[in-house]
């Protein structure tokens, strides 16, 4: 007897499910199956493995034409019944990346399978690399509750992650709990935790039970009845952090707390793929121009590489797609230059300076005639001084 196929029609925001003969099966199958073979044009067939589960498996829609048996065939392999359809999701997964997110596939496929498989994620790298990006773009492809938490601009741990104790004239005092522990009790959840490494010491203590894959849990010290709070199955955290001695404005982050994520280490671009990006998110603006601004950025990245390098720092991803914007604004490159770049880099030691440096880099890039009186007469005299 042949296995049931089932075609998905896509209707509105939803994905449903048929068999050849009208009979309806969307229920049965999980949205990310339906939503990856509608992506791909195929359909779905379901199968039984030996344990005498169903699972459903992506074949042509030839298969679902003629009701027949694809030449690949898994239903002999011992799995879990949803471990096909979990390997299926990661390794066709690199679709689900935004084109504006560059990010290299192994890397993108990673993401996925430690937050399908509940692992808590470190996005690492350095400022303006796309970490938040990542983070935020993973959420958006796994089709679950997801909640945000700005860990860098919070000023009270204990009211963020716990809650607060308040006063009513009526019901006295009582505890008010944070949107956190809902977060928390919500099954397959993805929570992000965005810029921990500039959170206060106390949000990671609080953290390190919730977070600890053999505790998982968060003690309300401010409720009357200092009851615990158990993490939801499913639930997967997902923070970005800058690490590294440049971040000034940053702490070092405990050990102990690295330790229960798993790294995920954002990669900086190189002039060619920052080009690729900032032609995809300007195409209206002059591909050489946008050229010389990869090319400027990858410069000063490099240089600040270099063992006897003159900057302390680069020009991020996100500065070049600042400029990218002034220029399709109308504004030169000089002028983008100005107003985006020199303030990043220090002026001390005159025609020595950082800045120094990164205007005659980019001087060289400037075509326009703009550039003849750069360093002027006035500005060399005082940085003499």
């Amino acid at each position: 007897m042949a296995n049931l196929v089932v075609k998905i029609e896509k209707s509105g925001n939803r994905y449903n499910a048929w068999d050849a003969d009208g009979n309806k099966f969307t229920s049965e199958i999980s949205i990310s199956a339906r939503k990856r073979a509608h992506s791909k044009g195929m359909a779905l067939e379901q199968r039984v493995n030996k344990s005498g589960k169903n699972y459903w498996w992506v074949v042509p829609m030839s298969a679902f034409e003629a009701n027949s048996v694809p030449a690949i065939d898994l239903s002999s392999v011992e799995v879990p019944s949803d471990h096909a359809e979990v390997l299926n999701f990661i390794h066709g997964s690199y679709n689900l990346k935004p084109q504006g997110l560059v990010m290299k596939e192994l890397k993108w496929k990673y993401l996925i399978r430690s937050a399908v498989r509940g692992k808590n994620i470190l996005m690492t790298g350095p400022a303006g690399c796309g970490k938040t990006m990542a983070a935020k773009s993973l959420v958006n492809s796994l089709d679950r509750p997801d909640f945000y938490f700005n860990m860098g601009s919070t000023q009270d741990p204990r009211a963020t992650l716990i809650g607060n104790v308040h006063f009513d004239k009526k019901k006295g005092t009582y505890f008010s709990q944070s949107l956190f522990v809902k977060a928390i009790q919500t099954p397959n959840a993805v929570i992000l935790l965005d810029e921990l490494s500039r959170a206060h010491p106390d949000a990671w203590n609080i953290l390190m039970t919730v977070l600890d894959s053999g505790q998982r849990y968060l003690r309300l010290d401010e409720s009357d009845t200092q009851e615990t709070v158990p993490v939801a199955d499913g639930v997967t955290f997902v923070a970005t952090a800058n690490i590294g001695n440049e971040y000034t404005s940053t702490r070092v982050m405990d050990k102990a707390l690295m330790d229960r994520f798993i790294i995920v280490e954002m990669d900086v671009l190189n002039a060619e793929e920052e080009h690729g990006l900032l032609n995809y998110m300007f195409p209206h603006v002059d591909s050489d121009l946008l050229k010389s601004v990869a090319e400027i950025s990858s410069a000063t990245r490099n240089e600040s590489k270099s063992e006897a390098g003159r900057l302390s720092g680069g020009i991020s991803t996100r500065t070049s797609v600042e400029i990218a914007g002034l220029l399709f604004d109308g504004f030169g490159l000089d002028e983008a230059a100005e107003v985006t770049v020199y303030p990043q880099f220090s002026d001390d030691g005159g025609l020595e300076s950082e800045r120094t440096y990164v205007k005659q880099l980019v001087q060289k890039y400037v075509s326009d005639g703009s550039s003849e009186d750069l360093f002027n007469e006035e500005e060399i005299q005082s940085s003499n001084v």
